[in-house]
């Protein structure tokens, strides 16, 4: 993974507007944060599989970015956004890492489901 350059995620998230995608959304504090850390509170979501389609999208922030994704009936937001994956082409993989390394959040939208063979 990249270092996150906000000029070619905007336009790759731009090249995707209008398309019907599968969404991969994952957030997390660690699952056992608290084990190591009591006063660290665990958290995490998890939502994959579901089909959107926006009609507006943007990158923005200094870095770690966010991403917003407008849909007809909402929006889908992520922020912590620090790498993405340079050798997908069809599908737009973005991650968030914190300073150890370990990942923090994920943002994924592909034009075929995730955890199938392509």
């Amino acid at each position: 993974m990249l270092p996150i350059d906000p000029s070619v995620i905007q336009q790759r998230i731009d090249s995707m507007t209008g398309d019907p995608l599968y969404l991969h959304l994952e957030q997390t504090t660690g699952a056992y944060a608290a084990h190591f850390d009591s006063s660290k509170h665990p958290a995490a979501s998890f939502i994959s599989n579901i089909i959107i389609v926006y009609s507006h999208g943007g990158i923005s922030g200094g870095g770690p970015y966010r991403v917003g994704l407008k849909m007809a009936q909402g929006w889908v937001y992520c922020e912590g956004l620090t790498h993405y994956e340079e050798t997908e082409s069809d599908r737009l993989i973005l991650a968030g890492h914190d300073n150890t390394g370990k990942l923090v959040v994920a943002l994924q939208l592909s034009p075929k489901p995730f955890g199938r063979e392509r």
